[in-house]
């Protein structure tokens, strides 16, 4: 549904998308993750037809983002980081106009109006001027101003700031319900929002991408096996060397537990590899206390910010 190849932006001597090749297969949800600075805005923006791109190009539901630039918005819903509002209309007038622009008849364009006041949890305020509501109020009205011409394709910048929980929880609950209707891309800072709401995640930093997958595959690329975290009551030093010797361990080191509890280690394996039984053998046979184990992956925050560190420092 989505092609970029070779994307390329520059503003003067600054560039913000270096060579930027990705792909989102039609009713998928990807996660556009980077810290500020990265690309994301900049890249969403070029997607939406706003930017040209400097080098490279972008084909949505096969039409080029330059050449066929008014076929290609008329497919997507697009919701800015920061949306523009008229503050002097009511929530019903401010999507009934933005419907008009979509030369829908009167009686479509009620509907489709009628459908995104209830689909963005709208209804109670559809009588408030825009001034009046609050910054989540607001940026449901900027999701369901992306949503009221039913587009194909998504392009969510923040979907969720400035929405209390409960809102999160509703907003990232309906674009779930997109999953094989329609393509959405959602740029967010809130690393379990992506977690629990897309398929696959893209990861970018410095204009180029660092990584991009499932967060499970994601976690096999950079690491090369998982952790396992023990409690164990016996001299540290005997336990990390007794233990360092068990095969297929990697590393061990004493580390601060969650409850602050003495006697916690981390152990490293090999891919595949599961120590645990020759682990457990060990400390029963030096006759050491063994309190807890817990097998541990790395989270979606943990993969940020080793991928997003590696990229910086090399």
């Amino acid at each position: 549904m989505i092609n970029a190849s070779h994307l390329t932006k520059e503003f003067g001597p600054i560039k913000a998308v270096s060579d930027l090749t990705f792909s989102v297969n039609k009713g998928e949800i990807l996660g556009f993750l980077g810290p500020n600075g990265a690309g994301k805005t900049t890249t969403m923006r070029i997607l939406a037809g706003i930017f040209p791109p400097t080098r490279g190009s972008v084909m949505i539901a096969g039409f080029d983002v330059l050449e066929n630039s008014m076929e290609i918005r008329k497919r997507i819903g697009y919701l800015p980081e920061q949306f523009p509002i008229y503050p002097e209309l009511t929530v019903t007038e401010y999507l009934a106009m933005v419907a008009s622009i979509w030369d829908f008849d009167r009686k479509k364009r009620d509907e489709q109006v009628k459908d995104v006041l209830e689909k963005c949890g709208l209804r109670s305020e559809q009588n408030s001027l825009l001034r009046r509501l609050s910054r989540g109020y607001r940026q449901r009205v900027g999701l369901a101003q992306a949503l009221v011409h039913d587009p194909e394709v998504l392009i969510l910048d923040e979907p969720t700031v400035g929405l209390d929980p409960k809102q999160i929880r509703e907003i990232r609950e309906l674009i779930k319900s997109f999953q094989g209707q329609k393509t959405v891309i959602l740029s967010t800072h809130i690393l379990p929002e992506v977690s629990m709401t897309c398929q696959r995640v893209l990861i970018i930093n410095q204009g180029k991408v660092v990584a991009e997958g499932t967060p499970e595959s994601l976690t096999r690329q950079i690491e090369s096996g998982a952790h396992v975290q023990i409690q164990a009551q016996g001299p540290p030093e005997d336990i990390v060397r007794t233990l360092s010797a068990v095969p297929g361990v990697l590393e061990i080191k004493m580390v601060k537990s969650s409850d602050g509890r003495e006697g916690t280690f981390l152990i490293q394996t090999k891919e595949s590899v599961d120590v645990r039984p020759q682990i457990a053998q060990a400390i029963v046979e030096n006759h050491w206390g063994l309190l807890t184990m817990q097998l541990q992956y790395l989270s979606l925050e943990d993969i940020f910010v080793k991928l997003v560190t590696k990229e910086e420092s090399e």
